[in-house]
């Protein structure tokens, strides 16, 4: 009796094509256009697909995304603060419109007409008889301050510390998790600024939330462990500068830092268990409290 030649296996997506190759997760036959390379070996385009919506995707430490190490957030929190200093020059129609400022060619100090609209005022009589400020309900100049400056060079120093220390807090915590502690310590900086400025006095600038990363900068690299040496002197000298020179306000960058320390605990000691719901919570509570604090102030300076 003579017995037929055993046939060979073919792709079960393409019966045509005869292979000895199979997936090394379902073991159907694939040919060489079905191949995927796996850690072992190959596998089939459907064991590919199923694997990724399965998979867990990757976290940092603090539960934050991987993408925070492409530094997008950073790069784009810059650009917000240049657009808005290009911007600061190009309604200024004095004669320092040339770089938004008074001194040193334009590059220092003096205030432009998106200054005075933007930045933390508590409440003041304008030239045109106005009375403007967030105690006057004009609660956004809490947010829209942080991304003001005055002048070129308050930019660029703003700009090289948001550099410096964005990328390495965005890769450790994620994007959402950074551009919230971004967020809230500007907030925290421009609340105090509001609460203990005099009312008729203008702050703006991004160093409320640079000094909220370098706080947090300081607190993450505790909870893991690592040297703080090199962060304190920098620290130290960034609170002297705040103290020793006129026209700096002290409650803004003090406020920041306090704040952005708050966050920072709240991001790095949240249990992980119940890591994204503590620190949503920690990060509401937070803002909450600032509210709290601005509605008090605005009420005080109503009375």
């Amino acid at each position: 009796m003579n017995e037929s030649p055993p046939t060979a296996p073919v792709c079960y997506r393409h019966p045509s094509r005869e292979t000895y190759v199979r997936c090394t997760r379902c073991e159907r036959p694939i040919c060489p256009d079905c191949m995927r390379e796996a850690s072992v070996g190959h596998q089939c385009p459907e064991c590919v697909a199923e694997g990724r919506r399965t998979q867990r995707p990757v976290r940092t430490v603090f539960g934050g995304g991987t993408a925070g190490r492409a530094g997008y957030v950073t790069k784009t929190l810059i650009g917000i603060n240049v657009l808005f200093m290009l911007l600061s020059i190009f309604l200024d129609q004095g004669g320092d419109s040339v770089a938004g400022g008074r001194g040193f060619g334009g590059l220092l100090g003096g205030s432009t007409p998106l200054t005075d609209w933007g930045s933390v005022l508590g409440r003041a009589l304008f030239p045109d008889f106005t009375v403007h400020g967030i105690a006057e309900g004009e609660y956004y100049r809490l947010i829209t301050a942080m991304f003001l400056h005055y002048g070129v060079l308050h930019l660029l120093m703003n700009m090289w510390a948001l550099w410096v220390l964005g990328r390495s807090l965005e890769a450790t915590l994620g994007p959402l998790r950074f551009l919230a502690l971004y967020l809230v310590a500007g907030l925290g900086g421009n609340v105090a600024a509001y609460v203990f400025t005099a009312p008729n006095a203008q702050t703006a600038g991004a160093s409320t939330a640079v000094f909220g990363l370098f706080a947090a900068l300081f607190v993450i690299m505790r909870r893991l462990g690592r040297d703080t040496s090199s962060v304190i002197p920098i620290l130290v000298i960034n609170l002297v500068f705040t103290f020793a020179v006129p026209g700096i306000s002290i409650s803004g960058h003090l406020g920041g830092l306090v704040v952005g320390a708050l966050m920072a605990l709240v991001m790095a000691y949240a249990p992980r268990s119940r890591r994204s719901l503590f620190q949503v919570a920690g990060t509401a509570l937070i803002v909450i409290a600032l509210l709290g604090v601005t509605l008090v102030r605005t009420a005080l300076l109503l009375t």
